[in-house]
């Protein structure tokens, strides 16, 4: 089970705090309103960098000293951040060879955030010193709960640093330059490497980039990333500061890291999470999330920020009500965080982001959002005794499994595939959504790890997969589970190169059929399947080949060919789609594979009524989180007990509430009001 921060039995609620915006007679505001909201945490530090820092080597901590004065007076405890994603301008100045250069040689001044070359020798030296000044002298201070490293690593540098680190990153990787050139399949368009430096990153070319070359850059930026913050963790630790050491993810629509290596490489796992719509879909993009960071922390998880009062969608600011943050924001502690935090505390008066959400609107406290903020608060109080985990078992109990693979995002990301339309995170949510629609608990999956308690395991659009995660996956159908793989899997290993003889490539054996050609789709055109289904964008011509056919292709040019099959292989089954199915299709057919293979609802039928229904394990107790999306009051029926309403047994729940039911049975029923 993952480290905690310092402090147990209890949510950690508040986030981000940035003092130094302020006066000195807002601070003291700050903190009564900090008390009245019952926060009781505070993440300080997160681009402070010029303060603590004001010119090189000279070091400024009596402002920081004040506001971690004020919080303990509050009884408020803090995460401590390195600001090393945000270096000050007398450092870009002083080291301009410091800054990132683009893809297409574009150098980026400082002036915002993240002007950071990670491979710099300048930069690493800076970042260590500050985190090291910040961990002698708070490491060990009783209000830290724990260090927030950095901030959403994801800058990508091309500059001659990058060059430099990326050809010592392929010579350990490769060793010789003949294992280089077959990897990378050098002998297309005359790219044969004589000379190691004559290896460059993916800068910008004449045409498309060779595939293998941009995902080992992807692989060796992500490594780099990792370095960057180890050599920070390594300061704080050098120390003598034993505080959980975490870093935030961010995950909008791009994706620069290797989730599971570096959950591995830190002591809780924390997450920013911003909805991207705001429509209804932005529920399921909490559970999204939720189930994600859970999966790769292996446990409790942090939610280090989320919007308070609104989100950017598209080219504007949507409003996020007042219930629909509190809807939210159990939803994440439903699925396994240990907080309720924020970005941030008080909304900007200006910089960049002054029209950000936050906890404290630009309206002040005397509204509807801060009362609501007030409400939370309390409520997570009432439910602290859920924040203690069981002491063995999981979180939260799930018999279905997506795979997740940051490698299967970036190789499908490479030009010129057969539909470039098909995005890997979209298909991975188009699975999980479907799941959560039909009210079903979900874990993400690591390729090669120990699959053996999911029912049910979706493979969605892993476009290149290594020989030992088809083995893997073999091994899973044989042993006895149902394996579901969606078209664009299998197609390349792991160097970007087609596997010949027919699609899904590597995958073929296992799962009994072989495609002759592929047919994308343009957007719009449906394709109707036999057993009532519709599909479209992508489309193959499929042989059975060991494989029964559960459905054939009704419309189109493909009308009377295999579209969906199943091959049974020890004691286990393994399904293909060759079609992205429309999300109505699809939630009904892994909704009917979950029911055939046993697997129930969290509880049966909340689904159709708005009714988000989430199982979270205690160290004590099972809790059954209720969240009503829907438009029409509801009642709920078992053996336990409402910790945010007192009620036992008969729940009432009205459209927008929730509640946290202390179980002394599983067995629950919903009803109409």
């Amino acid at each position: 089970m993952p480290h905690t921060p310092h402090a147990p039995g209890m949510f950690l609620f508040g986030g981000d705090y940035n003092p130094e915006q302020w006066s000195r007679e807002i601070w003291a505001e700050d903190v009564a309103l900090m008390r009245q909201a019952h926060v009781n945490t505070a993440t300080i530090g997160v681009f402070s960098w010029a303060m603590l820092e004001p010119s090189e080597g000279e070091y400024d901590s009596q402002w920081l000293d004040d506001v971690i004065s004020n919080l303990d007076a509050a009884g408020v405890g803090f995460f401590l951040a390195t600001p090393t994603a945000s270096p000050p301008p007398w450092f870009t100045t002083a080291h301009p060879d410091a800054l990132p250069i683009r893809a297409d040689g574009t150098p980026v001044l400082h002036g915002s955030r993240d002007t950071y070359a990670v491979s710099a020798p300048a930069y690493r030296d800076a970042a260590r010193g500050i985190a090291r000044f910040l961990a002698e002298r708070y490491g060990t201070h009783p209000g830290l709960r724990g260090w927030h490293i950095h901030n959403e690593y994801g800058t990508i540098d091309y500059g001659p640093h990058a060059a430099r680190a990326f050809r010592d990153w392929l010579r350990r990787k490769y060793v010789t330059l003949e294992s280089l050139n077959t990897a990378w399949s050098t002998a297309f368009w005359s790219q044969r490497y004589g000379t190691w430096d004559d290896i460059l990153p993916p800068v910008q070319t004449q045409y498309l980039h060779n595939p293998a070359q941009l995902v080992d850059f992807k692989r060796f930026s992500s490594d780099e990333l990792l370095a960057a913050f180890t050599e920070q963790k390594d300061e704080i630790r050098a120390a003598g500061s034993t505080a959980p050491i975490t870093t935030n993810f961010m995950l909008p629509t791009w994706n620069h890291l290797d989730q599971w290596a570096w959950s591995d490489a830190q002591d809780i796992v924390s997450i920013d999470h911003y909805l991207d719509t705001a429509g209804p879909d932005g529920e399921a993009h909490v559970a999204y999330g939720s189930d994600l960071t859970r999966s790769w922390a292996g446990g409790p998880w942090l939610l280090m920020e989320q919007n308070a009062t609104g989100m950017r969608v598209g080219d504007r600011l949507a409003t996020k009500e007042p219930d629909r943050m509190v809807r939210n924001s159990l939803g994440y502690i439903a699925r396994g965080s240990q907080s309720s935090l924020f970005f941030q505390w008080r909304a900007s008066a200006g910089g960049a982001e002054l029209w950000h959400g936050a906890l404290v609107p630009h309206a002040g406290a005397d509204t509807r959002a801060f009362r609501a903020v007030v409400e939370l608060g309390e409520m997570l109080e009432k439910i602290s005794e859920v924040a203690e985990p069981p002491t063995s078992g999981v979180l939260v109990e799930s018999e279905i499994g997506i795979v997740w693979d940051a490698e299967g995002w970036w190789s499908l990301e490479t030009p010129h595939l057969p539909n470039d339309a098909i995005g890997y995170s979209d298909e991975v949510r188009a699975a999980h959504r479907a799941f959560w629609r039909g009210g079903y608990a979900v874990d993400f999956v690591r390729p090669g790890t120990d699959a053996s308690r999911y029912r049910l395991l979706v493979v969605p659009a892993l476009y290149a997969i290594t020989a030992e995660t088809g083995r893997w996956l073999e091994e899973y159908v044989r042993s006895g589970g149902c394996l579901v793989v969606t078209f664009a899997t299998g197609l390349a290993d792991e160097h970007q190169r087609v596997v010949a003889g027919g699609y899904p490539g590597m995958l073929r054996s296992l799962l009994g059929v072989r495609a002759e050609q592929i047919f994308p789709r343009p957007d719009g055109d449906i394709v109707y399947l036999s057993n009532g289904l519709a599909g479209g964008s992508w489309t193959e011509m499929l042989h059975a080949d060991g494989a029964d056919i559960l459905a054939r292709y009704d419309s189109g040019n493909l009308s009377g060919l295999p579209a969906i099959t199943r091959r049974s292989l020890g004691t286990g089954s393994a399904i293909y789609l060759s079609t992205k199915l429309e999300q109505a299709s699809l939630d009904t057919f892994l909704a009917g594979l979950a029911a055939e293979a046993g697997i129930l609802p969290v509880l049966e039928g909340a689904s159709a009524f708005g009714v988000e229904a989430v199982r979270r394990r205690g160290a004590t107790a099972d809790y059954l989180f209720l969240l009503h999306h829907g438009d029409h009051p509801v009642r709920v029926d078992g053996a336990g007990a409402d910790l945010l309403s007192g009620a036992r047994d008969r729940i009432l729940l009205a459209p927008g509430q929730v509640a946290v039911i202390r179980e002394e049975s599983r067995a629950w029923s919903i009803v109409d009001a």
